[in-house]
């Protein structure tokens, strides 16, 4: 169990140091399926058992010099291992299905062969589909860094935002349209959106997706797509049922697998054990206040007790922020920013944050409510432990 718990118990039944004795409920009673064992795991010293050798630099894949000066001014100079594998087969046409570990660099694996070919053929467009709102915006702030004064236009097509400003960007006939399934599908019906001459489709966690129940509207873009064209899958988890959906439109693809671990082994891995809603929110209170945890992602499992918590966190002087499916996407975007800014040191979410987010020196993730599934958490604790920095996860278990 977490160090030092046991010893900060004895203190709650004093009150927090940061308010009174609320005995509101913070956290649900539905229990995860998910055996706690496998939240307890020990971070280890730099992989030296197992090495990775990189074959190229950035100025070997024959992409374009205008990307390569740009990808060499933002400090990238070697590609992670899913780059330096996966490049090469999209530059050369083929078909990639890429599963990696969170945080590799997978997005970049496929916008940059894309770019490659919008630079030498303005023709050229891509459809990138993805699970959330937030993992759609970061993928576009990532072309938009890569393309900066190449003429490159994207449309950010995606629930919550208002059809106005989408439609502004899709007159302007973008090379990327990046988008959630539901709101592409309202343009689609809507006739605002012609994806007839897409040659390029990317499917960015598509296990997400399937999750979500959208497998069915993925289908009915996808069949809405040109037959010729190349298709590029990247995720940290391809199960079984995605493997199935990707192969029905992917030609003869090219397996890339750099996973080596289910789990991050930056990550320092625990339980915090509780007995009843007091205990619960006391221990964590009690824990934020630790000059250790400097910026912390908390997981929850329900919009309302997603906000409720953060309430009850924001009356006791904490900097926080909330993300989940009851804001509106400025308001998303706002908090994310806050966040990844360090004017808040403390969001908390529901699983919309779980996938793909890239945000920059998270010391600790917190699942205050267990996640569903094992998958679900894998995807949580990703947010910490990034760029071979060390991180902590925490996961909330009741202990009666």
């Amino acid at each position: 169990m977490y160090n030092n718990i046991k010893t900060r118990q004895s203190r709650f039944s004093h009150g927090s140091r940061s308010g009174g004795r609320s005995r509101g409920n913070f956290g649900g009673k539905k229990t995860s399926s998910v055996n706690p064992n496998l939240y307890v795991n020990r971070a280890k010293d730099q992989i030296a058992h197992e090495e990775v050798i990189i074959k190229h630099k950035f100025t070997d894949f024959g992409l374009d010099q205008q990307i390569v000066d740009r990808v060499l001014r933002r400090g990238y100079e070697t590609p992670t291992t899913v780059q330096d594998q996966a490049i090469p087969l999209a530059m050369a046409g083929r078909d990639v299905i890429g599963s990696a570990d969170t945080g590799s660099g997978k997005t970049a694996a496929f916008v940059l062969p894309l770019l490659h070919k919008m630079v030498r053929d303005r023709n050229q467009k891509a459809l990138i589909i993805v699970p959330t709102r937030e993992l759609a915006v970061q993928i576009d702030d990532e072309i938009r860094l890569f393309s900066a004064g190449l003429g490159i236009n994207t449309a950010t097509i995606i629930g919550g935002a208002g059809f106005g400003n989408q439609l502004r960007m899709l007159q302007r006939r973008p090379q990327f349209v990046i988008g959630t399934p539901g709101r592409l599908k309202d343009h689609l019906n809507r006739k605002t959106l012609r994806i007839g001459d897409f040659s390029n489709l990317v499917l960015d966690e598509a296990d997400r997706m399937v999750e979500m129940g959208f497998i069915d509207d993925i289908r009915t873009i996808v069949s809405m797509l040109p037959a010729h064209r190349q298709s590029l899958f990247f995720s940290a988890t391809i199960m079984p049922e995605v493997r199935g959906l990707i192969n029905s439109f992917m030609k003869d693809p090219a397996s890339v697998s750099v996973k080596t671990r289910d789990t991050s082994e930056n990550v320092d891995q625990d339980v915090v054990k509780f007995t009843d809603a007091y205990s619960k929110f006391t221990s964590l209170n009690d824990m934020l206040a630790d000059e250790a945890f400097k910026k912390v992602l908390i997981f929850g499992r329900t919009k309302h007790g997603v906000e409720k918590l953060n309430d009850a966190l924001l009356e006791r002087g904490f900097k926080t922020v909330s993300i989940h499916g009851n804001k509106s996407q400025p308001q998303r975007q706002r908090a994310l920013q806050d966040f990844k800014q360090d004017r808040a040191t403390i969001m908390i979410a529901t699983d919309v944050a779980a996938r793909g987010l890239d945000i920059p020196n998270v010391s600790h993730v917190i699942n205050y409510d267990a996640p569903d599934s094992y998958q679900d958490y894998i995807h949580r604790i990703g947010r910490t432990g990034r760029a071979n920095n060390k991180g902590i996860a925490l996961t909330f278990v009741s202990h009666y």
